[in-house]
Parts: C-alpha cells; sequence; structure tokens
C-alpha cells in the first residue's frame, strides 16, 4: 500500500480531502504549541506539510479540504482554525467550513478520506482518542465515486475559511 505521499507525488489534478473528527491527536506537538500560547511554533510544526502541499499545487495539483465540525467547536478545531493560514493556505490549499447540522442529509463516508484524481480514495483510520491506527485505498469506481460526490456537496455546502468564525 503506497502511503500518503506516494499518492500525492502520482496525483496529476485534483487532492480532495473531507476531515469529519472533531479531534485528532492532542498530544501532536503543533497542538501542544498551540495550547502553549505559541502559534508561530505549531505553524512551523507543520512546515513539512505546507511545503509537501506547495510542491503539489505548483505542480498544478488543486488541493482543496473540507472539514465538518461540531458546534460548538472542540479545542482542538479552534486549534486547526488557528494554524490554517500559516500551514494549509499558504501552501495554496482551499479550506472550507462545514457546520455538522448543514450536513445531516449528506451521505458522507464513515471516515475520512483523501480523494485523487476521481481514481482512488484513501481511507484514514483514527482511533477513538484521535489517534492514527491505518490507511487503507479503493479504485473501485463505485466508491470513488460515491466519495467525489459526497466531497462536491460538503465543498458546495461549506464556508470558506475567512468566512468561518470559531
Amino acid at each position: 500500500m503506497a502511503d500518503f505521499s506516494e499518492l500525492l507525488a502520482r496525483c496529476e489534478r485534483t487532492a480532495f480531502k473531507l476531515e469529519m473528527r472533531d479531534q485528532y491527536m492532542t498530544g501532536d506537538p503543533g497542538y501542544l504549541a498551540w495550547e502553549a500560547g505559541d502559534l508561530g511554533r505549531a505553524v512551523q510544526l507543520y512546515s513539512d506539510w505546507t511545503a509537501t502541499a506547495r510542491s503539489a499545487v505548483n505542480r498544478g495539483v488543486a488541493m482543496r479540504r473540507v472539514r465538518i465540525v461540531s458546534e460548538p467547536v472542540s479545542a482542538y478545531i479552534i486549534f486547526e482554525h488557528a494554524v490554517t493560514p500559516g500551514v494549509n493556505l499558504a501552501a495554496g490549499e482551499g479550506i472550507r467550513w462545514l457546520p455538522r447540522r448543514l450536513a445531516s442529509d449528506l451521505l458522507l463516508p464513515g471516515n475520512d478520506v483523501w480523494i485523487f484524481d476521481d481514481r482512488l480514495v484513501q481511507f484514514c483510520h483514527f482511533a477513538g482518542d484521535g489517534s492514527w491506527v491505518a490507511n487503507d485505498e479503493n479504485d473501485s469506481p463505485a466508491v470513488v465515486k460515491q466519495c467525489a460526490g459526497a466531497f462536491a456537496a460538503a465543498w458546495d455546502r461549506a464556508a470558506d475559511h475567512r468566512e468561518y468564525h470559531v
């Protein structure tokens, strides 16, 4: 199974992600730096991601991400919102936020998912505490179509990062 960086390197047109958790690993050094009041350090700790995403964007890959969130938002979502300008937007990613209550009638996958070029999906599995467990890939046209449709519907409803306030 290819890791994310390999999948992104093979990507030619689009890399879209649906994120649906209200908490990921809070022991993450970036989160801990933010929690300690050092936003600059938190952003710097994600510089590898920013460089990876910027490289894909610079070669023509449109990167977009929708974060589906419960409201009121969790501390982790406040953190993600705070680092987004320096991490994701700085790389050229499009980021939108969708309150979970506005997604109730959407058919969404059961896990976070990356969708690459409308040809392959990578499901991201997390434990209850937000720690990463495993990824698995699926290139079934029906599964890819379902996930791409879910992403498109969520993207259409979601607010741009600059318009969404936590």
